[in-house]
């Protein structure tokens, strides 16, 4: 076997998992979460318990929402300030500039 394609073959991976991580940084820069998966049932129990004492449809659907893509981090109760999660508190609605979760 050549050593050339074999160097090639391992630098071309080698690059990629870089990108890889390049990418995955500049998402958790951005506020956007780790962009590791989330399971619904996680996501479900945290958004209950926030919307306890709101109107449960819509609520539950941004803070599913929310949840998913700040990698299951919901503040802790109903009235549990949103400082606790950065990437939850800073997701704005992009029509109005207001906080997108509850």
């Amino acid at each position: 076997m050549k050593p050339l394609p074999v160097t090639l073959a391992l630098l071309a991976l080698f690059l990629a998992a870089s990108y890889q991580d390049l990418a995955v940084a500049a998402a958790d820069a951005d506020g956007v979460g780790s962009g590791a998966p989330v399971l619904d049932s996680v996501c479900e129990g945290k958004c209950k318990n926030r919307c306890s004492q709101k109107v449960a449809g819509r609520c539950m659907g941004l803070c599913m929402m929310c949840c998913g893509k700040c990698a299951g981090c919901v503040p802790s109760g109903p009235l549990a300030p949103k400082d606790e999660c950065p990437c939850y508190r800073d997701m704005k609605s992009p029509k109005s500039g207001r906080p997108k979760c509850p």
